[in-house]
Protein backbone atom coordinates (compact mmCIF):
# COMPACT_ATOMS: atom_id res chain seq x y z
CA UNK A 1 0.00 0.00 0.00
CA UNK A 2 2.83 2.37 0.78
CA UNK A 3 4.56 3.83 -2.23
CA UNK A 4 7.38 5.16 -0.07
CA UNK A 5 10.03 2.73 1.04
CA UNK A 6 11.72 2.79 4.42
CA UNK A 7 14.90 4.48 3.16
CA UNK A 8 12.97 7.39 1.67
CA UNK A 9 10.97 7.89 4.87
CA UNK A 10 14.11 7.84 7.04
CA UNK A 11 15.90 10.22 4.69
CA UNK A 12 12.98 12.68 4.81
CA UNK A 13 12.83 12.45 8.62
CA UNK A 14 16.58 13.06 8.99
CA UNK A 15 16.35 15.97 6.57
CA UNK A 16 13.82 17.59 8.89
CA UNK A 17 15.56 16.66 12.13
CA UNK A 18 18.84 18.14 10.88
CA UNK A 19 17.07 21.51 10.82
CA UNK A 20 18.07 22.36 7.27
CA UNK A 21 14.61 22.15 5.75
CA UNK A 22 11.03 22.56 6.89
CA UNK A 23 8.31 19.93 6.84
CA UNK A 24 6.30 21.62 4.12
CA UNK A 25 9.21 21.96 1.69
CA UNK A 26 10.32 18.34 2.24
CA UNK A 27 6.76 17.12 1.79
CA UNK A 28 6.37 19.18 -1.37
CA UNK A 29 9.56 17.68 -2.84
CA UNK A 30 8.17 14.18 -2.13
CA UNK A 31 4.74 15.05 -3.49
CA UNK A 32 2.91 14.26 -0.25
CA UNK A 33 0.78 16.16 2.22
CA UNK A 34 2.88 17.72 4.98
CA UNK A 35 0.68 16.05 7.61
CA UNK A 36 1.82 12.64 6.35
CA UNK A 37 5.45 13.64 6.87
CA UNK A 38 4.59 15.08 10.28
CA UNK A 39 3.08 11.71 11.21
CA UNK A 40 6.22 9.86 10.06
CA UNK A 41 8.35 12.17 12.20
CA UNK A 42 6.20 11.68 15.29
CA UNK A 43 6.14 7.91 14.79
CA UNK A 44 9.93 7.88 14.43
CA UNK A 45 10.42 10.02 17.55
CA UNK A 46 8.09 7.84 19.57
CA UNK A 47 9.03 4.31 18.35
CA UNK A 48 12.25 4.68 16.36
CA UNK A 49 12.73 2.69 13.18
CA UNK A 50 10.36 -0.02 14.48
CA UNK A 51 7.48 2.33 13.72
CA UNK A 52 7.91 1.54 10.03
CA UNK A 53 8.11 -2.23 10.22
CA UNK A 54 5.26 -3.81 8.35
CA UNK A 55 2.74 -5.32 10.70
CA UNK A 56 -0.38 -6.99 9.42
CA UNK A 57 -2.47 -7.60 12.44
CA UNK A 58 -6.03 -8.08 13.47
CA UNK A 59 -6.57 -5.98 16.56
CA UNK A 60 -8.46 -7.63 19.40
CA UNK A 61 -11.59 -6.17 20.95
CA UNK A 62 -9.85 -5.27 24.24
CA UNK A 63 -7.03 -3.53 22.33
CA UNK A 64 -9.51 -1.44 20.32
CA UNK A 65 -11.33 -0.49 23.51
CA UNK A 66 -8.03 0.43 25.19
CA UNK A 67 -7.18 2.78 22.33
CA UNK A 68 -10.63 4.41 22.36
CA UNK A 69 -10.63 4.73 26.16
CA UNK A 70 -7.15 6.27 26.10
CA UNK A 71 -8.37 8.84 23.58
CA UNK A 72 -11.42 9.70 25.70
CA UNK A 73 -9.50 9.91 28.97
CA UNK A 74 -6.58 11.94 27.62
CA UNK A 75 -8.33 13.95 24.92
CA UNK A 76 -5.95 12.75 22.22
CA UNK A 77 -6.77 12.83 18.54
CA UNK A 78 -6.79 9.75 16.30
CA UNK A 79 -3.48 10.99 14.83
CA UNK A 80 -1.84 11.13 18.26
CA UNK A 81 -3.30 7.77 19.28
CA UNK A 82 -2.02 6.19 16.06
CA UNK A 83 1.49 7.40 16.91
CA UNK A 84 1.30 6.29 20.54
CA UNK A 85 -0.12 2.83 19.79
CA UNK A 86 1.91 2.44 16.57
CA UNK A 87 -1.15 1.93 14.39
CA UNK A 88 -0.38 2.46 10.73
CA UNK A 89 -3.21 4.88 10.01
CA UNK A 90 -5.35 7.20 12.12
CA UNK A 91 -8.19 6.31 9.76
CA UNK A 92 -8.32 2.87 11.36
CA UNK A 93 -8.98 4.47 14.75
CA UNK A 94 -11.57 6.85 13.29
CA UNK A 95 -13.38 3.82 11.84
CA UNK A 96 -13.33 2.07 15.24
CA UNK A 97 -14.74 5.17 16.92
CA UNK A 98 -17.46 5.54 14.30
CA UNK A 99 -18.42 1.85 14.46
CA UNK A 100 -18.52 1.96 18.25
CA UNK A 101 -20.67 5.11 18.29
CA UNK A 102 -23.11 3.72 15.72
CA UNK A 103 -23.40 0.06 16.73
CA UNK A 104 -21.80 -0.36 20.14
CA UNK A 105 -19.18 -2.81 21.35
CA UNK A 106 -20.29 -5.64 19.04
CA UNK A 107 -19.21 -3.63 16.00
CA UNK A 108 -15.59 -3.79 17.21
CA UNK A 109 -15.41 -7.58 17.41
CA UNK A 110 -12.91 -8.94 14.87
CA UNK A 111 -14.50 -10.44 11.80
CA UNK A 112 -13.56 -13.91 10.56
CA UNK A 113 -11.47 -13.50 7.45
CA UNK A 114 -11.14 -15.80 4.49
CA UNK A 115 -13.54 -18.12 2.77
CA UNK A 116 -16.54 -19.53 4.53
CA UNK A 117 -16.55 -23.23 5.34
CA UNK A 118 -18.71 -25.49 3.24
CA UNK A 119 -21.93 -26.52 4.88
CA UNK A 120 -23.20 -30.10 4.60
CA UNK A 121 -25.99 -28.84 2.36
CA UNK A 122 -23.49 -27.36 -0.12
CA UNK A 123 -21.19 -30.39 0.00
CA UNK A 124 -23.99 -32.67 -1.23
CA UNK A 125 -24.31 -30.65 -4.42
CA UNK A 126 -20.59 -30.99 -5.14
CA UNK A 127 -20.38 -34.80 -5.01
CA UNK A 128 -19.67 -36.33 -8.40
CA UNK A 129 -22.41 -38.35 -9.81
CA UNK A 130 -21.14 -41.71 -10.98
CA UNK A 131 -21.74 -42.60 -14.58
CA UNK A 132 -23.82 -45.67 -15.29
CA UNK A 133 -21.83 -48.78 -16.29
CA UNK A 134 -23.43 -48.87 -19.73
CA UNK A 135 -22.10 -45.40 -20.43
CA UNK A 136 -18.53 -46.41 -19.53
CA UNK A 137 -18.57 -49.24 -22.13
CA UNK A 138 -18.91 -46.66 -24.91
CA UNK A 139 -15.50 -45.19 -24.10
CA UNK A 140 -13.50 -48.45 -24.11
CA UNK A 141 -10.82 -48.70 -26.72
CA UNK A 142 -10.62 -51.79 -28.91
Amino acid sequence: MSKFNLDLKIEAIHQHLSGNEGIKSIAKSLGINHEVLRMWIKQYEYHGIKAFEKTYTAYSLPYKLDVLNYMNENGTSPNEAAVIFNISSPGVIRRWRSQFNENGIDALKPKIKGRHHMTDKNKKGLKRKSLPRDHLKLYKLN
